[in-house]
């Protein structure tokens, strides 16, 4: 079944089952509760045997006000770090080298994985990309997609705890609070953004009704047209669809794929996390930037968590999604190549 054939029950099944999570995550004040809460909720449903799926349009909706909201966070001053940028650009390119060939060596040892399966195992983002790799070359799919969902599942939830452990202050949210826009700015800013985001899937760009949106909110609080932030009531559901959408990467998964590859799962996100902060401090460093944002930016998590959450922390949104569209274009180029240097499966 496609995201697009999901019928209305199973996304309304779906969605009620994150609220619930997100409703004990808040009541245990968890940080951004709204988005671990229904992660974590999904996620273990999908492991109980529970299909859990969300249609594309309320994944499109989400994304839109989601961009929206981001984008409102943009400053007249935002993109006065854009020429120093090259410099966090170059490091990221050694960071992703690093990660895939320690990464891969420590799967293909310590865990008994094929060269290719490591490979893509490894590759720190890409999915769609990674998997119709997977696919074409014969590897093993399931225990490829099951690394990579715990890479994701597991910088979600812990990227929000180690910025509380930084002096990072963590809402309800992963976005910073402030006066609300006029409905007339936020229904503009959410239309326009649509559209805007139609085009650029078709340009193939990653997340595009999240960038979209967001490039268009950016526009209008640059140039003060449209002032102020989305109305929390709005940012919320958007919230709680992320995490949902996050957590239906487990339906179907069967909890025998899920432990056998749980260990390699973490320790390929350590290895990622560990390798992003080496990169991280020269380039925080050279570019005056506080750690935890550019930490933040090199961090091998999805394109739209990470960008949320690097938006409380006061972290330039335009930065954090450049480094990661970046990320996803140099990794188009080292996956092919690490596995041109795999030997044929037989």
């Amino acid at each position: 079944m496609t995201a697009s054939s999901v019928p209305l029950w199973l996304t309304l099944r779906s969605v009620a089952i994150g609220a619930c999570g997100g409703a004990v995550a808040y009541a245990l004040s968890m940080p951004a509760a709204v988005l671990i809460g229904p992660a974590l909720a999904v996620s273990c449903a999908g492991l109980a045997g529970i299909e859990v799926r969300i249609s594309d349009r309320l994944r499109d909706l989400c994304f839109v006000f989601l961009g929206t909201g981001i984008g409102s966070g943009f400053t007249a001053d935002a993109g006065n770090a854009i020429l120093r940028w090259p410099l966090a650009f170059v490091a990221l390119f050694v960071m992703l080298i690093g990660i895939i060939g320690v990464g891969r060596a420590v799967l293909v040892r310590g865990f008994g994985f094929d060269r290719r399966s490591a490979a893509l195992s490894v590759a720190p983002g890409h999915l769609s990309f990674v998997m119709s790799l997977a696919t074409d070359t014969h590897s093993n799919v399931g225990r490829v997609a099951v690394v990579q969902s715990i890479r994701l599942l597991a910088l979600t939830v812990s990227v929000p705890f180690v910025a509380m452990a930084m002096g990072y202050k963590m809402g309800v949210t992963a976005l910073p609070g402030g006066t609300p826009m006029i409905a007339a700015h936020w229904i503009a800013l959410a239309v326009l953004g649509a559209l805007a985001g139609l085009g650029l899937k078709r340009l193939r760009l990653p997340a595009p009704m999240l960038l979209g949106s967001m490039t268009v909110s950016a526009l209008g609080h640059v140039t003060d047209v449209t002032p102020g932030t989305v109305p929390l009531w709005l940012t919320l559901p958007a919230f709680l669809g992320l995490g949902t959408l996050i957590g239906t990467r487990f339906s179907g998964m069967s909890m025998a794929q899920f432990r056998a590859a749980l260990l390699a799962g973490l320790t390929v996100t350590a290895i990622s996390v560990a390798i992003a902060a080496v990169a991280a401090v020269p380039v925080a460093y050279g570019l005056q930037m506080p750690l935890a944002h550019v930490l933040t930016a090199f961090s091998p998590g999805g394109l739209e968590t990470m960008v949320a959450l690097g938006a409380t922390m006061g972290a330039s949104p335009g930065f954090i999604a450049a480094c990661h569209i970046m990320r996803l274009l140099m990794l188009s180029l080292l996956i092919p190549l690490s596995l041109g240097r795999s030997p044929k499966t037989p």
